[in-house]
């Protein structure tokens, strides 16, 4: 509509226009309008208290340009990354040619291979006997020790709490709850 008439225009003419010339529902042409504008076909500009609406050909010609100009230079851009690697894989090639020599060097190369991943293991082997890890291992323990005593602690408080509280031996407490006897902290 913009463009054919190449005029500016309000919302109330756009309803009353659309509908005659185009066959849009008038309910419609708002939404519309408002995509159109969102996606740049449409310019939109307030004025006082109105706004104003207008297409020209002419600035839909220059994007087209521009957005053909944006991917002619990517389309250029990835002609040379192909060539770039082409020639890459061409440079690559040179030196690998199949010959007695190349294949006895990939033959040594897979037994290197394989004899580290034998001495790898061989050295997980004896991984427990690395100070790193046995001074982890203490840590691990020390920690470990300390969260046993807390825990010691809390079960006599609660054990010394239900005495209080209900009169409950301490026997009969252990036997209900599954306390041992013989529990005590770690040193």
């Amino acid at each position: 509509l913009c463009f054919a008439q190449k005029d500016v225009f309000q919302l109330k003419d756009i309803e009353k226009i659309a509908p005659k010339e185009k066959g849009i529902t008038s309910m419609s042409v708002k939404e519309i309008l408002q995509s159109l504008v969102d996606d740049g076909m449409v310019d939109t500009d307030r004025i006082g208290t109105s706004n104003y609406f207008w297409a020209f050909p002419s600035k839909a010609l220059h994007a087209r340009k521009r957005k053909l100009g944006e991917l002619e230079s990517q389309f250029a851009e990835s002609n040379q990354k192909k060539e770039a690697l082409q020639k890459s894989i061409e440079k690559s090639k040179i030196g690998r040619e199949d010959t007695a020599e190349r294949a006895a060097l990939i033959e040594e190369l897979a037994a290197f291979r394989q004899k580290k991943e034998q001495l790898k293991a061989e050295i997980d082997k004896y991984r427990e006997c690395d100070p790193d890890v046995i001074e982890e291992m203490r840590q691990t323990n020390k920690v470990a020790k300390e969260a046993a005593n807390r825990w010691t602690d809390n079960i006599f408080s609660i054990k010394s709490w239900a005495k209080r509280k209900f009169g409950f031996e301490e026997s009969r407490i252990d036997k209900g709850f599954g306390i041992p006897e013989d529990l005590d902290y770690i040193d």
